[in-house]
């Protein structure tokens, strides 16, 4: 008996991709790109705005535990700081508790602001935004306690 050619083998042996078929896949790759990348960073400045206004909302339950317990916020002087740290200038909390771990920034690198008494409330708290100035427009615009 002789052995022939194995069963289920063609002939023509496969040598990779052609160009053709490379050059397909790049231009979907090249159109997919297109359509989602600029979606994807979009979203970044609006997580930025939404863990701005997470922060705040936090310092804000924080500061009205401290009203609570102190009956008074903390003074302009004093600033967010009489969060985490026991503030020594008048007016000195009686029962003064750590409300906040450590001040958090905001998601752009810069401190929260403080205004006590405040414009838009009692005590207000703000961050400038992505431009770091007052006014603007998307994630430029300051995000505050009041909205």
């Amino acid at each position: 008996m002789q052995v022939t050619e194995s069963i289920g083998k063609s002939p023509r042996r496969s040598r990779g991709f052609t160009l053709i078929e490379l050059m397909v896949v790049l231009v979907i790759m090249g159109v997919l790109a297109a359509l989602i990348v600029p979606n994807i960073i979009g979203r970044t400045d609006e997580a930025r705005v939404t863990a701005a206004k997470t922060d705040i909302a936090t310092i804000m339950q924080a500061l009205k535990l401290y009203k609570l317990d102190n009956g008074f916020y903390p003074s302009q002087g004093q600033g967010l700081q009489a969060l985490v740290v026991k503030p020594t200038t008048p007016p000195v909390p009686g029962n003064w508790k750590p409300y906040l771990e450590k001040l958090p920034t905001d998601p752009w690198g810069r401190a929260y602001q403080y205004l006590n008494p405040g414009v838009k409330g009692p005590v207000d708290v703000f961050s400038y935004g992505k431009d770091g100035n007052a006014g603007g427009a998307g994630a430029d615009s300051v995000i505050g306690s009041w909205q």
